[in-house]
């Protein structure tokens, strides 16, 4: 547990007329929905701040104290950087005194590449190339190596035939053909595309004179190897069949090997789904020249403490912390090396992430995974007197690992700096020593601090919601457990740290599946598809963004703003213009700006720094030529009208049926406070996740349905809690199914069946150690889950 801390004052005393001042002063903030907040918050401090969703606090947090400290580093460099501030922009503030330089640490929800591993996350990939470069045995005659050679990722190290990553992707006759009793015309070829490009392949194979309308185990063996694996591309005049309806005149044709086709889109592909499809035809298998290291040879035959380096990054970290301290007593080279590479693990030790090894891939970690090794990593850089500005950092994780987590916010403070938390997760907001308490509502309803000072003091402030849950006023409403109307029979798995795992889901009910920070929860779940007996529909909704850039937004992604555009298209003027529904489209040429091209925003390149997106110059973010904007809808353009929350939306749009339905379900899952065309890129992933979920229930729901939800409480403050549920509990009432991975013990104390995994993570976990009702899982041995789920049922 956290060490005690220095008692905190109540109030703020005034800024002393010279001197040190320990408190960061913010005036008039106005950012987003906060209205002219003034506020102090002592240095130095665990400060948690919190609120119902869109209440104001990551504006206040994010968008003014950090984005202020970012602006003023950028005015203390090159004055290429400070030509830039203009663009970027400065927070709506008054001014804010006594803040330090600051650090951020927010939810990166980007898709990571099969390159990027545990160690390269955490650096440490860099401290063991470094040991074995300058402390390795190498073998008799052998060169000395730069640190590069020991890399899969540098052009130095890279194996020439897998290039780096110990795999080799390769196609086979069965994997490409799995039906050889279908002829080529009937389908053989299932690698092949659908539609007129699998047509058009066939009927270049039918000009070069193969046999298309012949059994394809009855062709000969050459001439299938020619079909399916030949480098060739051959062009042939093509004369297809003339339908009755159109021409089709000859054309020149070039055929391409199925696998060549797959391998291309495997390669180049930029759709998802083409990638996928395509690698369903693939054999992955290690790379038979470098065996899997992904290195060179003279890599691979430097050692230390008898294993290469590859066997080394396969260790656990535990174990390898160990080996280190076994090997490090040689050279002085290697004492240095050792201790440093020894001290960067302790904290990940200390995360309990001691299962994970380094080469294990960043894709195939949770959430709550990636979040301790970042945190890990900011508890060795040795900063001091910084602001850490922290985006709920417990997200994903088992209330086991949120105790660890407090002692590392713990370390991060006593080291010197002040902690900044936007955190939602009572046992962090128990754990601060100061309060800032945003609210009361989201939206227009929120924007003011109800509360700054010590936890305990929140107890008397009326209206937070905060306080309704963190001192017990919030009781959860008896409710009857209900009973399956059949089973879903998943295995068995075997896969990451699943070894042939095997679970029953009941149907008809709410279940939740739980267990610490990667003890296999989300790939148990991944098996759960639309192929499996039982599953009638099924609809997954995860946590990744809906865009990447801001032209996407809540009003497209639903398909409301498709209503709302012919609204625009019918009106008076915009029939006298000849104005159709696309001139009311950001994405194409007519109606938009063009200098922005309909997002509303350019990018700013920062070069040593990530680009960020900056207000256009032409349409000051209103996306659209004013031409466009002259034309209004009951006194309000496209850009105002984008510009409403959902909440104001649904009383502007009362009487319009197709918006008014989309507008309804965001309500219901708790999302009034966002604005219609708020970029992706300012959405949480808890947020994404409840518009697809919303964009769903929008429609209809045909027969039995089977939602699965992956950590749907993520980001949500307990308010928002009980909306999002009563919708989900909804749903099962309804006759449907509702299967969550979830961490929330409220939530999980209100399911129908538990499924826990465990006990531990990685090879401590991977199986299923409890199941039943939550009663039944509360009083679970083995389950570290038990203990928090039998304090919340009390």
């Amino acid at each position: 547990m956290p060490t005690p801390r220095p008692p905190v004052p109540a109030a703020a005393p005034p800024a002393p007329p010279d001197g040190h001042d320990p408190y960061v002063r913010v005036r008039g903030a106005r950012e987003h929905n906060l209205r002219g907040v003034d506020v102090d918050i002592p240095r130095d401090v665990l400060a948690v701040f919190t609120g119902v969703s869109g209440s104001g606090k990551s504006s206040l947090a994010f968008g003014t104290i950090y984005a202020e400290a970012q602006r003023r580093y950028f005015e203390s460099v090159a004055p290429y950087a400070r030509r830039l501030i203009h663009q970027v922009g400065a927070p709506a503030v008054g001014g804010i005194s006594g803040l330090p330089p600051a650090v951020s640490l927010q939810q990166r929800r980007s898709s990571p590449s099969s390159r990027s591993s545990v160690g390269t996350v955490t650096n440490l990939s860099n401290s063991l190339r470094m040991l074995f470069s300058r402390a390795g045995d190498y073998p008799p005659g052998a060169e000395r190596l730069d640190s590069d050679a020991f890399s899969p990722n540098t052009a130095a190290g890279a194996c020439p035939e897998c290039h780096g990553l110990g795999r080799v992707h390769r196609t086979t006759e069965e994997s490409l053909v799995p039906d050889p009793s279908l002829s080529i015309r009937d389908g053989a070829i299932a690698a092949w595309p659908g539609a007129w490009q699998g047509k058009n392949l066939r009927d270049i194979l039918d000009a070069l004179g193969h046999p298309v309308d012949v059994p394809w185990r009855d062709l000969p063996a050459e001439e299938r190897r020619w079909i399916l694996f030949t480098d060739e591309q051959p062009v042939v005049t093509v004369h297809p069949v003339r339908d009755a309806d159109r021409i089709q005149r000859p054309y020149q044709g070039t055929y391409m090997s199925a696998r060549r086709y797959v391998l291309k889109t495997f390669a180049d592909s930029r759709s998802r789904t083409l990638r996928a499809r395509a690698e369903r035809f693939l054999t992955s298998a290690p790379c038979p020249v470098c065996g899997g290291a992904g290195l060179r040879a003279e890599a691979t035959a430097v050692t230390f403490a008898g294993r290469s380096i590859g066997a080394l990054a396969a260790l656990p970290l535990l174990e390898l912390a160990a080996v280190l301290g076994e090997e490090g007593g040689g050279s002085q080279a290697a004492r240095v090396l050792t201790d440093d590479l020894r001290a960067r693990i302790g904290p990940v030790l200390e995360l309990g992430l001691g299962y994970l090894s380094l080469d294990r891939p960043t894709p195939t970690l949770s959430a709550g995974e990636l979040q301790r090794l970042r945190l890990a990593t900011q508890l060795t850089s040795g900063l001091f007197g910084v602001v850490y500005v922290l985006d709920e950092p417990s997200a994903g994780l088992h209330p086991a690992d949120t105790e660890a987590l407090l002692t590392v916010l713990e370390r991060l403070r006593a080291a010197g700096n002040s902690v900044f938390v936007v955190e939602h997760h009572l046992d962090v907001v128990r754990g601060a020593q100061w309060l800032v308490d945003v609210g009361p509502g989201a939206g227009e309803h929120g924007g003011r601090v109800l509360h700054s000072g010590p936890v305990a003091e929140l107890a008397g402030v009326e209206g937070s919601a905060t306080a309704r849950f963190l001192f017990g006023r919030s009781r959860r409403p008896a409710r009857h457990v209900r009973s399956p109307v059949g089973w879903l029979e998943i295995g068995p798995v075997t896969r990451h740290n699943l070894s042939g795992v095997t679970a029953r889901f009941p149907l008809g009910v709410f279940t939740a599946v739980t267990g610490v920070s990667g003890s296999g929860k989300s790939t148990l779940i991944g098996e759960i598809t639309e192929e499996v007996p039982g599953v009638r529909r099924l609809i997954s909704v995860d946590q990744r963004p809906i865009g990447r850039t801001p032209r996407s937004n809540l009003a497209t992604y639903t398909g409301l703003f498709d209503a709302v555009r012919k609204e625009f298209a019918a009106t008076g003027r915009a029939r006298e213009r000849g104005y159709g529904v696309g001139r009311f489209s950001f994405n194409v040429p007519g109606g938009r700006c063009e200098t922005c091209q309909g997002e509303g925003f350019v990018s700013v390149e920062l070069l040593f720094l990530p680009s960020t997106y900056a207000p256009c110059p032409d349409c000051g973010g209103a996306r659209y030529n004013p031409e466009t904007l002259e034309v209004a809808y009951r006194g309000r353009n496209i850009a105002q009208v984008l510009d409403l929350t959902v909440e104001g939306a649904a009383e502007f749009f009362t009487d319009t049926p197709a918006v008014a339905r989309s507008l309804a379900a965001l309500l219901d899952v708790g999302l009034g406070y966002l604005r219609l065309g708020q970029p992706a890129t300012e959405l949480s992933g808890g947020e994404a996740q409840r518009i697809k979920l919303a964009t769903e229930l929008q429609r209809g729901r045909r027969g039995d349905t089977l939602y699965l939800l992956d950590e749907p409480t993520t980001g949500l403050h307990p308010a928002d809690i009980e909306i999002l549920m009563d919708r989900l509990h909804g749903l099962v009432d309804a006759g449907h199914t509702v299967i969550v991975v979830e961490h929330d013990m409220t939530v999980v104390a209100a399911a129908d069946w538990v499924i826990d995994l465990g006990p531990g993570g990685g090879d401590a976990g991977g199986r299923v150690v409890a199941e039943g009702t939550p009663e039944t899982v509360s009083r679970a041995p083995e389950s570290r889950t038990a203990p928090y789920l039998a304090r919340e049922l009390g």
